[in-house]
């Protein structure tokens, strides 16, 4: 009986880590950011056009792009957990983050939100850095850096939503992705953006 109830402990565990893992992806954790970033850095309505076009740049496009690999049968999981597979989706990223900040730049758009995708670049370097040689969490630090901004952007009370990264971090290690050391070290080069984000100001 104990051995059956500790076993769907685990599977209820399990089914909960798969389930915070995705939602807060960070492709969706960065559709979620990106506007009130954007928004905080217009002061109006229009900083919400910036965000989107720097969560497309940031989330989505890599997101569409992984998802094409997975089709082409290159990975089985859009969280890419092989380490050695990944160095492609960060050189996605960066372009996509290049071509954006261009896009800001030639739109005349507010600074606030053209240096959070300069810091969300430096973030992605350093991800890519460390990823040859370990297995940082992305997820972790991704969930990190969209928090961090926005409590810089807007207000220290955004700090409490970091519950919200301390659950990616959970998931990421209860289904073994990650150890505890990769996704605190991933959430501290998140938390980092925010340096580069100060320097970019």
């Amino acid at each position: 009986m104990s051995t059956t109830t500790a076993a769907e402990h685990t599977t209820r565990n399990t089914t909960l880590a798969r389930t915070v893992t995705d939602v807060l992806q960070p492709r969706n954790a960065l559709l979620a950011g990106m506007p009130g970033i954007g928004l905080a850095a217009a002061g109006d309505w229009t900083g919400l056009l910036w965000g989107f076009l720097g969560a497309l740049c940031a989330g989505l496009i890599p997101a569409g792009y992984i998802e094409w690999e997975r089709g082409r049968g290159t990975w089985g999981d859009r969280h890419v957990v092989d380490r050695t597979k990944r160095a492609p989706i960060f050189f996605v990223i960066l372009g996509s983050l290049g071509a954006g900040s261009v896009v800001m730049v030639l739109g005349n758009a507010p600074g606030g939100i053209l240096v959070a995708m300069l810091a969300l670049w430096v973030m992605t370097i350093g991800l890519l850095a460390v990823n040859t040689v370990w297995k940082i969490s992305v997820d972790s630090a991704v969930a990190s850096a969209v928090v961090a901004l926005l409590a810089v952007v807007h207000s220290p009370w955004w700090l409490a939503a970091y519950a919200l990264t301390a659950a990616v971090c959970w998931s990421r290690v209860a289904l073994g992705h990650h150890t505890v050391a990769q996704t605190v070290a991933g959430a501290a080069l998140g938390a980092a953006t925010t340096v580069a984000y100060a320097f970019g100001g």
